[in-house]
């Protein structure tokens, strides 16, 4: 018996499981983690390289999408899947191992469009827009951020004045994700009484877009601007039961949480391609993988990876059992961020100059992350929100 325990002990676990967290994992949330792996593998690696070089997005995967229950997955009723956050997270993880514009999709419009409906909206505007934006049929964005106000969005200059029946917006807003393809847009917008949030229908007198081209980063993914030029929207299409900048905040965190799991889907397919690449690569008459340098790499990514793979499973854990507190997000968000985009850049190097090729994917990873490093809060601001938390004191005013 002590024979066969040590026999087991001596086992190396997989090289892109190394904790073996998949032990930890329910059957529906394994489950959940291989479907969605198997669309990304058969559906999204193939024509990715494509659309980033063409800067395009997929639009033709959002039936797909819509079929595997993934718009809007991790809220109850309306269409939606009721999936824990956990499976949502995992999800994530899956989508962003194809590609951030994927990821960034799918969270847009699930916790940026959809989760402020289902929060704050009403029972007729819930019953209107959750269903077929759940099926895929209709499509939404977030309009906050603004050209002169990121980080610091409650100072937003967009405003929404009463008149008669209508609410009248003028103000543009600025990086959106989804905007131009969008449907509906939840718009952020100072009135009377506070920050109010607005659907606002494509089409409506006022509201146009333009799109924002010559990104590096992103380039599989629809960015644009929100312009509102005395744009009329009926009372009725305020959100009710929201009223202050706890609105967008609570959806930011929504997105933040399943960016904290995105990222490590990233940070894995850098990693992967990298040991591959390391155990297949000859210089020198050997491997390079056999090179002390490069084992330094793979040693230092992997055990990044597994970090984050286990704060964002504790973080879905908690936010499963109604215990997450905000700056839990801000942990994860800001960690797995920084060391998915230190993965990409040492998968690169290992990679060599065929790491800047689109024939592997460290470089597109490492584009498209640096773009998460910024939305939905900066590197720099989660590291405030951490600071204030242990301290008490407030370094933004």
């Amino acid at each position: 018996m002590v024979h066969k325990i040590a026999e087991h002990q001596t086992q190396v676990p997989p090289a892109t499981d190394l904790y073996q967290i998949d032990h930890l994992l329910s059957e529906e949330e394994r489950m959940v983690r291989d479907t969605v792996r198997k669309f990304v593998q058969e559906r999204v690696l193939p024509i990715i390289d494509q659309h980033f070089e063409q800067g395009t997005f997929p639009r033709q995967l959002i039936p797909e999408l819509a079929e595997l229950g993934l718009l809007g997955m991790h809220l109850d009723g309306y269409g939606c899947a009721g999936l824990s956050a956990v499976c949502y997270g995992l999800a994530c993880q899956e989508l962003e191992a194809g590609d951030s514009g994927l990821r960034s999709f799918i969270s847009v419009q699930g916790s940026l469009a959809m989760f402020p409906i289902f929060a704050f909206g009403s029972d007729e505007q819930k019953q209107r827009w959750l269903p077929p934006m759940a099926r895929g049929e209709v499509i939404g964005c977030f309009g906050l951020t603004e050209p002169d106000f990121g980080s610091d969005a409650a100072h937003m200059r967009t405003s929404a004045r009463r008149d008669g029946n209508d609410y009248v917006l003028n103000g543009t807003k600025m990086w959106i994700t989804n905007g131009s393809i969008a449907d509906v847009a939840v718009v952020w917008a100072r009135a009377e009484d506070g920050i109010r949030g607005f659907l606002v229908e494509r089409g409506t007198p006022g509201f146009t877009t333009s799109d924002i081209h010559r990104k590096l980063s992103l380039r599989a993914s629809v960015t644009s601007e929100l312009h509102f030029d005395d744009c009329r929207v009926p009372v009725e299409n305020m959100l009710p039961n929201v009223r202050s900048m706890r609105g967008p905040l609570s959806c930011l965190d929504e997105a933040r949480y399943g960016i904290a799991w995105g990222t490590t889907g990233a940070a894995r397919a850098c990693f992967e391609t990298a040991l591959e690449y390391a155990k297949t690569r000859v210089q020198f008459q050997r491997p390079i993988g056999s090179f002390q340098l490069v084992q330094r790499k793979l040693a230092l990514m992997a055990t990044e990876l597994v970090k984050s793979q286990l704060l964002a499973l504790q973080l879905g854990r908690l936010k499963d059992e109604g215990l997450l507190h905000p700056v839990q997000i801000s942990v994860a968000k800001r960690n797995n961020v920084r060391e998915a985009l230190e993965t990409a850049r040492e998968a690169r190097t290992i990679l060599g100059a065929n790491g800047i090729t689109l024939e592997y994917p460290a470089s597109r990873h490492m584009n498209n992350l640096e773009s998460v490093f910024t939305y939905e809060g900066t590197d720099d601001i989660h590291t405030l929100i951490i600071g204030q938390a242990l301290t008490g004191l407030n370094a933004f005013s």
